[in-house]
C-alpha cells in the first residue's frame, strides 16, 4: 500500500473558501460616485439636446472613440481613467459655469465597468459643479444610442489631443 499525505477534507473546503472569496472581491463592480437622481436615460438626453437650452455634454471617452463619432456637439473631454485625461476634463469645463448643466458619457463598453465616468463625475464634483449628470449607456454607444438613431455626428481627425 502506498503511503502518501492524502489532503484532509478541511484543506479542500479551506482552498475552496479562499476561491470562492478572491471570486467574489475581483468581480465587485466600483460603486457609483452619483445619486440615482443623477443619472440620465439616452431617450431624456435626445429631448434635452433638442431643446432650446440643450446641456453641455462632456465625453470622457478614449479619444478614438470621440473621433470615429460622438454625440451631436458633445466635447471631447479627455479619457477620465488616467491624470492626463482628469486634466484635459478640467480645461473643458473651466468653459463652463458651475451651475451649468452638464451630462458626461463614456460608452466604451457597459457602464458597470467603465474606467472613465467614474473618475470624470468625481472630479467634476471636486470642481463645484452642481447640476452634473451621468447619461446611462448600459451596453455602448453602439447599442444605446447609435443604433437608435439618435442625434450623433462623426469626428475628426482635428479633434485629437
Amino acid at each position: 500500500m502506498l503511503d502518501f499525505v492524502r489532503p484532509s477534507l478541511s484543506s479542500y473546503a479551506r482552498i475552496l473558501w479562499l476561491a470562492l472569496l478572491a471570486t467574489l472581491c475581483l468581480s465587485q463592480d466600483a460603486a457609483d460616485p452619483w445619486p440615482k437622481a443623477d443619472l440620465m436615460e439616452p431617450a431624456a438626453l435626445v429631448k434635452a439636446v433638442q431643446s432650446a437650452k440643450p446641456p453641455a455634454v462632456l465625453c470622457v471617452a478614449f479619444p478614438v472613440l470621440y473621433r470615429s463619432r460622438h454625440i451631436l456637439h458633445a466635447i471631447d473631454a479627455g479619457p477620465g481613467y488616467k491624470p492626463e485625461g482628469i486634466d484635459a476634463l478640467k480645461q473643458a469645463a473651466a468653459r463652463l459655469s458651475k451651475g451649468a448643466d452638464v451630462v458626461i458619457y463614456c460608452g466604451c463598453c457597459p457602464m458597470v465597468k467603465c474606467p472613465n465616468i467614474r473618475p470624470a463625475y468625481r472630479a467634476l464634483k471636486e470642481l463645484g459643479f452642481t447640476h452634473l449628470r451621468v447619461l446611462n449607456i448600459a451596453t455602448n454607444m453602439h447599442t444605446d444610442w447609435y443604433s437608435k438613431n439618435y442625434p450623433s455626428e462623426p469626428g475628426s481627425a482635428a479633434a485629437e489631443k
